[in-house]
């Protein structure tokens, strides 16, 4: 299968009196349809790599291909409108907008690219909320839902705009076992029924045995690359 995202020797250090590298010549590729976990301690870089891999952070050396295209060097703005296009992120906290209707928390992103207007973009986002199951909380504020039902809110609005790439940061970090379970099985699904490729940084081993593709990181590099 051809790559969607490949890291071809990517790695960044911050400038200082000693620098500090948090990812150091990293290499690997990311097929759609899989479900990747990225594992290791803590401090290991695991995040820094996924922001990395999401154009949040830019690299220091090395490339970075999406779709065979180097998005490495990219601009700020550049950069922004790619992730707009092709890129979900579901992060630990679940960032919705207190103030907003889930309805209007997972259009959000909708309107921002302005492919859609109107009903369209409605109905866009009752379909995404009735994918997650919580088509009838549109009308609610986070503030009147669950934890769980907070975090498949931003799973709905990770696939506004039909990304290619979901990237999770320890999306189920403040969540019970029962929620942690319907999260990684939504998750799962976007990659093994909707084809798209899912990179998960966590530290719960039994999230990521469930992977397809399991990196495990140590001191900003690679160690191991299990596949099942």
């Amino acid at each position: 299968m051809t790559a969607v995202l490949e890291a071809q020797g990517l790695g960044r250090t911050l400038s200082g009196e000693p620098p500090i590298r948090l990812v150091n010549d990293v290499s690997f590729a990311v097929e759609r349809g899989t479900f990747t976990t990225i594992i290791g301690p803590s401090g290991c870089g695991k995040s820094s790599l996924l922001y990395l891999l999401g154009l949040i952070d830019r690299p220091t050396i090395g490339k970075l291909l999406l779709e065979g295209n180097d998005v490495a060097g990219l601009d700020g703005d550049a950069r922004a409108q790619l992730r707009l296009e092709h890129f979900g992120f579901v992060f630990q906290f679940h960032f919705l907008l207190p103030e907003f209707s889930a309805l209007e928390n997972v259009v959000l992103p909708i309107r921002r690219l302005g492919r859609l207007d109107g009903a369209a973009i409605e109905q866009r986002g009752i379909d995404l909320l009735k994918s997650v199951g919580l088509d009838e909380k549109a009308s609610k504020t986070p503030d009147r839902m669950s934890g769980g039902e907070r975090q498949r809110v931003a799973i709905a609005r990770a696939l506004a705009n039909d990304p290619m790439l979901v990237l999770g940061d320890e999306p189920t970090g403040n969540l019970d076992s029962q929620n942690s379970a319907r999260v990684v099985k939504l998750l799962k699904a976007l990659a093994h029924e909707q084809g798209r490729a899912v990179i998960c940084v966590t530290h719960d081993l039994e999230i990521a045995a469930e992977a397809d593709v399991r990196i495990s990181m140590l001191d900003g590099r690679i160690i191991d690359v299990a596949r099942t």
